[in-house]
């Protein structure tokens, strides 16, 4: 049933779709076109805060450096927070990007390059089995950040975990302290209008819109 519900919402939505559906609890769900790489934009800045997590072994404290950058970055998705970051884990954009891609490989993300820095701007930038991921259709776009739907899910699933203690990020150095404050941090995100359109009046939905 809800295979069915998603491939009728993307037909529904027209163009091209990445749909990857998982329950956090029991790890059920369904995927439409999950496997297709779209252009990444800011949803990799997630990405980005758990290899600073990682990287700094423990959370940060309040009104540091770090700790106003990712908020920045997160909830206003502010560009140049992305990139001092990035030039903080490994002293430029170009390397700490380096530093992302490979705490996305060690989370088996596949699918995803961090692709250099973003663009300069000073205005906030808008256990079950296995849910199939395939390639039904894929967009056209240049050289470039991209990810699919089921990295991007698979991403937010392992902050999830960590938050409860558990999954892969614990044996990344990312700590449940870590996981939650960066969940804090999500529940924050002021890019409104978009998947929480679909969920009520004034609803709290813990993601990195881009």
């Amino acid at each position: 049933f809800l295979a069915r519900t998603i491939r009728t919402l993307a037909a529904r939505h027209g163009g091209t779709s990445g749909i990857y559906v998982q329950d956090l609890r029991t790890g059920r769900g369904a995927a439409w076109n999950a496997g297709a790489r779209f252009p990444a934009g800011s949803t990799l800045k997630l990405a980005i805060a758990v290899t600073v997590l990682r990287t700094l072994g423990h959370k940060p404290e309040s009104y540091t450096q770090v700790s106003r950058l990712l908020g920045k970055m997160l909830i206003s998705s502010d560009n140049d927070a992305a990139n001092a970051l990035e030039v903080w884990l490994a002293g430029s954009t170009s390397a700490g990007s380096e530093r992302v891609n490979e705490t996305m490989r060690a989370l088996g993300l596949d699918n995803s390059i961090m692709y250099g820095g973003y663009e300069t701007s000073r205005r906030p930038a808008a256990a079950a089995a296995a849910i199939p991921i395939r390639v039904e259709s894929q967009p056209a776009f240049g050289v470039g950040k991209y990810t699919t739907a089921a990295d991007l899910a698979r991403l937010a699933r392992v902050v999830y975990l960590a938050a409860a203690g558990k999954g892969p990020l614990l044996r990344l150095g990312v700590s449940g302290s870590e996981a939650r404050y960066l969940l804090w941090l999500l529940a924050q995100v002021t890019d409104r209008g978009k998947l929480d359109r679909f969920f009520g009046t004034n609803p709290v939905v813990l993601h990195k819109a881009g």
